[in-house]
């Protein structure tokens, strides 16, 4: 790790305990970099925007993609305070950044009263044996939207 890495680190830091002590979210804050430069931040909306979505990852992959005209972040770092949940890790995989650094791990967030760990077990489960009940119906058309997107020519693949 750097001195940059640190300098980034502490903007997500920073932008996470303003967040918890202003009382607008959770405690995490994400910064993406490029070139040196920060070009977008994000911080926890769970609760004031009522999406369970607005993650500090998934709000700052979102700037940063919107600032970049693009949905990858290839020649970007993400910094985050903590360890990311298993949605924004999916998300993160997906934006392809180049680095992910984080602070905090989920032992530290579990300490907190963030406990994702169930959720880590969920997705590796069969989707049979997962919590929430869940059925996979085969119908006739399932495919049709993948021959669909297979067939067009004009698709930007990623």
């Amino acid at each position: 790790m750097n001195t940059d890495d640190k300098k980034f680190l502490n903007i997500a830091i920073e932008l996470a305990e303003e967040n918890a002590r202003s009382g607008n979210g959770g405690p995490f804050g994400a910064v993406i970099v490029k070139d040196g430069k920060v070009i977008a931040t994000g911080v926890n909306s769970v609760s004031t925007n009522h999406d369970p979505t607005a993650h500090a990852e998934i709000i700052a992959i979102r700037n940063a993609c919107k600032n970049l005209k693009d949905f990858q972040l290839s020649e970007c770092d993400l910094y985050s305070s903590c360890e990311p949940c298993p949605m924004c890790l999916g998300a993160i995989y997906w934006a392809r950044p180049r680095r992910l650094i984080f602070a905090s791990d989920r032992k530290d967030a579990k300490e907190a009263g963030f406990d994702d760990l169930f959720i880590y077990k969920e997705v590796c489960m069969d989707f049979q044996l997962r919590s929430i009940p869940t059925e996979h119906l085969p119908i006739k058309t399932r495919n049709a939207p993948f021959e669909a997107w297979k067939n067009n020519t004009d698709r930007i693949d990623y």
